[in-house]
Formats: structure tokens, sequence, C-alpha cells
């Protein structure tokens, strides 16, 4: 290297140093203490005590509220991510639509996405509320119907939290919306020459051309719904109630880590949580070869 590599590679290394500073202190640090605490009996207040495998062990085999929460995030994610999925690529083809009032249906889809997630929370809680909520209170005035006790009700309590998924539905809206834009006129031109319907025109030219947008909201709704954390939290006050029925795998970790302070068992938990995510991520790209098509190929 010459004198004057040497001193652009100084520079380089002092201009990126609070970075790599931050990232060690902030990240790699406690990514690696979190994989020792989770061979280790560590309640914060003690130094922690190595114990092994133990914390996996009471996990898989003397913790039933470990499935319990791994069921019911399960239940949410197979639930919630697809119909979301579902309803955002149905309202993306209506906004699509030429229209000169569309800026403003755009608008009004997106606006619920960039509510706080806690407000959101607590105006669904009143919708839901089984007494005096919106939903009840419509459903019995104008149906005669009487509704059931959604969030509070064991029963409803998991559909509830699914149907208040569609609030905030504006951020995949929009990405659909750009996959559409990116669709090649001439693809709707040629199928609509050779006859195809509306139905044939999106089952065979939309849907291929959106599946690298659907993968992408696929994968990022899979990773969300495993950390189900903040909603659940708010709606619930962290108890998971009612029966456990919203004892969601990320609240329950939380429950051990800071109610209980049995971080390393907590830290156990994240480790299994971070598998569960990694084996479904690459389930969904291992088998996306099949159905994803890209422009071009």
């Amino acid at each position: 290297m010459t004198r004057m590599d040497r001193r652009n590679l100084r520079n380089g290394l002092l201009f990126i140093a609070p970075y790599l500073i931050g990232f060690g202190v902030f990240a790699l640090y406690p990514l690696v203490m979190s994989v020792y605490y989770s061979f280790t009996h560590f309640n914060v207040i003690q130094p922690p005590v190595w114990t092994g495998i133990e914390n996996y062990r009471i996990l898989f085999f003397e913790d039933p509220l470990f499935w319990k929460s791994l069921y019911n995030t399960l239940y949410y994610t197979a639930f919630a991510v697809p119909l979301g999925l579902a309803f955002s690529i149905a309202i993306a083809l209506l906004l699509h639509q030429k229209t000169p009032a569309m800026p403003l249906f755009r608008t009004v889809f997106f606006l619920p996405s960039i509510v706080p997630i806690v407000a959101s929370a607590v105006l669904w809680l009143w919708v839901l509320n089984p007494d005096s909520g919106l939903i009840n209170t419509t459903l019995e005035r104008w149906f005669g119907i009487e509704g059931p006790g959604w969030i509070a009700d064991e029963r409803w309590s998991k559909p509830s939290l699914v149907l208040m998924s569609f609030w905030a539905l504006g951020g995949a809206i929009v990405i659909f919306l750009a996959g559409l834009g990116d669709v090649p006129v001439e693809l709707y031109e040629v199928a609509a020459i050779d006859g195809a319907g509306v139905w044939r025109r999106f089952r065979n030219v939309t849907l291929p051309m959106l599946s690298p947008t659907i993968l992408f909201n696929l994968v990022m709704g899979l990773i969300g719904s495993f950390q189900y954390f903040t909603q659940v939290y708010v709606m619930t006050g962290g108890r998971g109630t009612p029966v456990d029925s919203t004892m969601f795998y990320a609240l329950y970790m939380y429950r051990n880590s800071f109610y209980y302070l049995r971080m390393g068992y907590a830290s156990a938990m994240a480790w299994m949580l971070f598998v569960v995510i990694l084996i479904a991520t690459v389930g969904v790209m291992v088998t996306s070869r099949r159905w994803v098509h890209y422009h071009g190929e």
C-alpha cells in the first residue's frame, strides 16, 4: 500500500468508526450475550449461573404456556397474513383505477397505517367493546343481532385481533399499487385480443406479475405476525386474557423477562422465536421458486 492508500484507509475507518462502535455496543454485544444468557439462570439482580440446556428443556417439556403462546401466534399468523394479502390486493386493484378522486381514496386507505399503534389499539378496544362498542351497537340497532364478546370472549379474542389487523393494510396496499404500476400494459392488451376476460387477465397476468410483490409482503407479514405484541399488550393490559387466549409468544416472552425477571429463560425464548421465523422465511423463499415470476425471465 502506498502512503496515500494508507491515509485513505485510515480516514475511511475513522469515518465509519461511530457506526462500528454503535453496532458493536448496541447490536452485536447484546446479540452475543443473549446467546450466553439463554444457557444460564439470570434475573438481572444477581450474576448469571450456567445451567446448560435447562432453559430449553423447561421450554419444551415443562411449560404448557409456551405451547399455548406459540399456538396463539401461529393461529394469528395463519389467518391474518393470507387474509391481509388478499384484502390488500383487492383494495389495490380498486385504487388502481383511473378516476379523478382516486388520490383522495388512496389517502383515506393509507391514513390508518400511520396512526400510532397504541392509539389504534385503544380505538379498537372501544370499537370491540361487547356492551357499548360500535360494532355490537350497530348489529343490535340495525339488525337485531346480539354481537359476540369480541376481545373479552375466549372464542372471539383471536378473531378480533385478526379483524383489527385489517385496519393497517395501507403499507401493503401502497406496495401492491407500485407493483401494479409496473405490469406492462401490453400484456393486458394481448390477453384481451386473445379473448381473456377480467378474471383470466387477473389470474394469468396480474397475479404472476405481482408475485414478487406478494413474496415481499408475505415475508414481511410473517415476520411481523410472529412478533405481534403492542396491540395485545395494550388491549389486555399485558395479561393475555381471557384464559390466555391472547397470550402471544412475544407477550409471554416479555412477561418472563420484565415481570418475572427470568432473563435467561426469555433469552432462550427469543432464540426459539428466531429459529421459527428463520424456518418460516426459508420455507417461503424455497417454495417461491415455483410461484414467483420475474418480468423478463
